[in-house]
């Protein structure tokens, strides 16, 4: 898929979207599916793409982990939503998950530090 703007977007990579979707929930406040998918490629400058297909099934599994809530109501234009928050337990899950991004990138990063002379 291509932006206005000519930049390909990307397919948010496996794993993150549940991440990111806490995350734009605990910074955002409810939400609606079709709400968290563009704050997410407005967050990310348009370089990611979420389809419906990848949101909603880690929406249901969110939501039967118990990390987030949905109630019906309605979008700003009126129309019958389902609108999603984070819960207590999903405030927990939201920092284990960021420490565990945090500690992986840092890994990552010292591969990209690492010289040859380093090695030996």
């Amino acid at each position: 898929m291509t932006t206005t703007s000519g930049k390909q977007k990307s397919d948010v990579p496996q794993g993150t979207l549940a991440l990111m979707i806490l995350k734009t929930l605990d910074v955002l406040g409810p939400l609606h599916g079709y709400g968290i998918a563009r704050r997410i490629e407005q967050i990310s400058r348009d370089v990611l793409a979420v389809n419906q297909g990848s949101l909603y099934p880690v929406l249901l599994k969110l939501e039967q982990e118990g990390a987030i809530a949905s109630e019906w109501g309605a979008s700003e234009n009126n129309r019958r939503a389902r609108f999603y928050r984070l819960t207590r337990a999903g405030h927990k899950l939201l920092e284990a998950e960021k420490r565990d991004w945090e500690q992986t990138a840092a890994t990552i990063a010292r591969f990209f530090e690492v010289k040859a002379g380093d090695l030996s």
